[in-house]
């Protein structure tokens, strides 16, 4: 059962204050606000009393003791944005993320649990979830079904107590992503058990069908998806609403497709506005030095799209979807105190930021930070081997070859690889995964990632596991080197010397700092990357996906070189 948001003494105080026994903490009055239900631009007073909205209408409270007033004439109020689609772990931490976030008006995640998953025992992970729980921001969250890569222990991690007790968790609003889904398909019943589960105790299940044919879209729908994020033309956005999808519209670093689906749906004049919502869909930080979902407003407005529609695909609709009206997404009686209040409806960058009835920005100026919580359940990085010429063997006769950012192919390798540094110019450099405890690797040649990235290593990858890259043995050493000193993180050395790095000091994994702060280190990253041949958009994304075997066609996984198509290893990790 649900528990209970405010207790019954809370629930009494509240309706005192309508009474006027008790007065409220807060009156915004004389307030512009957008009634997501009528779809109409309402004047009115605001009362709030603590974290929650007592009151919506034309009256004033008749007692205003040591209430805090505050004149709205002439501004706009909506409610707080909805980023329905999260993944909190791209180098930032759900807490940083959400401080950041919130500041452009997004109050409320929507978030996968995948590191959480592959990372911590339950009960240390919904330990870090109850902490987050507590902060004046609103989190909920997925339970995966399946790891998006290729573990030995994947049984292990994905059992039915684990995923049950995620499950179980009111917090927990939503099944998927179904990065997975060919394993229903092909008979994979557990699968679809855990489905029905989630289901049955009133979870949505979230899609994950990029380019997938009609006849897939109609047989995952039977499976039990109720919605889907992956429409990358206003076609398949079509044809996802034709067979009762709920569609999420995505705007990311690696697929900013927002702009062309909203052209495409507004020159059809599809009537569909009330059943679409919008995401950034775990964009890298660099992608947000402009906003998060207040960023996809923006975008729909420049579209055509008119502000009221906006606004609702960012907030009432995706609460509406969940089931969540009664809390989020809709200025009226009851719900959370979560608002912000704008210059004017086409400007959806907040002026200020109220998060349950706590002021996060004022008069455009940040008033108050999310309190930090306490990583320690997460095992500190903490490398004991070193890397040895053994480790340095590229004798295989097969290589990885991007075609962009994420998607690999399989080429044949014709280099003369027994030498310590491959050529500068060509696009061909090593590439090793190695497990974080040292028993095992995986050696290959990488083609399409740079021209000039001598040395490379990351702990950041869809696993946790190292992955190194580069042209000259001995600068890939020297970066590893760098990643066990600064407890986690990404290097890129040439010639010994440090070029460009970020410390991940969390799990090896995540920024433990702010946003701001991430970006400008990732920019600089980023940059030194480009300038050293890395001709995609984003390489933080590449390291991501190397490992992830939901992406054609090829990857290199802690089994060894997947064949993602065959399902099968082709050549097989080594213990070292």
């Amino acid at each position: 059962m649900p528990e209970p948001i405010w207790k019954i003494h809370e629930i009494r105080k509240q309706v005192a204050v309508i009474d006027g026994q008790e007065a409220p903490t807060m009156v915004l009055k004389n307030a512009r606000y957008l009634h997501s239900v009528l779809k109409q631009w309402l004047s009115g007073n605001i009362w709030i009393l603590g974290d929650r909205i007592v009151y919506v209408g034309n009256e004033l409270p008749s007692n205003t003791t040591n209430t805090e007033v505050i004149d709205l004439q002439g501004k706009i109020v909506v409610p707080g944005y909805i980023e329905p689609h999260v993944h909190p772990f791209q180098l930032y931490n759900p807490q940083s993320f959400a401080d950041f976030a919130a500041q452009t008006g997004t109050t409320m995640f929507i978030a996968d649990n995948m590191t959480f998953v592959l990372s911590l025992p339950n009960e240390k992970a919904f330990s870090i979830l109850d902490q987050l729980k507590k902060l004046p921001f609103s989190f909920y969250w997925w339970v995966r079904f399946d790891s998006q890569t290729e573990l030995e222990n994947e049984d292990e991690l994905f059992t039915n107590k684990s995923v049950f007790e995620w499950i179980e968790r009111n917090d927990v609003v939503l099944g998927g992503e179904l990065t997975g889904w060919p394993r229903l398909i092909q008979g994979d019943d557990l699968m679809l058990y855990w489905i029905q589960a989630s289901k049955m105790k009133g979870k949505k299940i979230e899609g994950h069908f990029p380019g997938a044919s009609e006849k897939t879209i109609a047989r995952m729908k039977l499976f039990g998806a109720d919605g889907d994020h992956e429409a990358m033309t206003v076609e398949e956005v079509e044809r996802r609403i034709l067979h009762g999808y709920a569609v999420t519209l995505r705007h990311s670093s690696i697929r900013p497709d927002l702009p062309q689906l909203l052209k495409g749906i507004v020159e059809r004049k599809l009537n569909v506005f009330d059943h679409l919502m919008m995401t950034t869909d775990g964009s890298t930080p660099n992608f947000h030095q402009d906003g998060v979902m207040d960023k996809c407003i923006r975008i729909a407005l420049e579209s055509g799209v008119s502000p009221i529609d906006a606004y609702n695909m960012a907030s009432y609709n995706v609460a509406r979807y969940y089931g969540m009206t009664h809390l989020h997404g809709l200025i009226a009686t009851g719900r959370f105190a979560t608002l912000n209040i704008l210059k004017d409806e086409f400007t959806p960058n907040p002026e200020a930021v109220l998060s349950k009835g706590v002021w996060l920005k004022q008069n455009n100026e940040k008033v108050y930070a999310l309190p930090k919580i306490d990583w320690k359940n997460f095992e500190p990085f903490n490398i004991k081997f070193s890397l040895t010429d053994t480790d340095f063997q590229f004798s295989m006769p097969i290589g990885i070859e991007m075609i962009n950012d994420v998607i690999t192919k399989p080429y044949s390798i014709n280099l003369h690889i027994n030498k310590r540094e491959l050529p500068l110019g060509n696009d061909e450099s090593y590439l090793l995964l190695i497990d974080r405890q040292g028993k095992w690797r995986v050696n290959t040649i990488f083609k399409g990632f740079a021209t000039h990235v001598k040395g490379f290593a990351s702990s950041y990858s869809n696993t946790g596991e190292i992955i190194l890259i580069g042209k000259s043995i001995e600068d890939m050493k020297a970066a590893f080197e760098e990643i066990k000193r600064m407890n986690g993180g990404i290097a890129l050395v040439e010639n010994n010397e440090v070029i460009a790095s970020i410390p991940l000091t969390i799990n090896g994994t995540l920024y433990e700092g702010a946003v701001e702060d991430l970006i400008e280190k990732e920019t600089a990253l980023k940059t030194a990357l480009r300038d050293r041949g890395y001709r995609h958009s984003d390489a933080i994304y590449t390291l991501l996906f190397l490992q992830s075997t939901h992406l054609p066609y090829i990857r290199i996984t802690p089994r060894g070189i997947f064949d993602v198509m065959k399902k099968k290893v082709m050549l097989p990790a080594v213990m070292r």
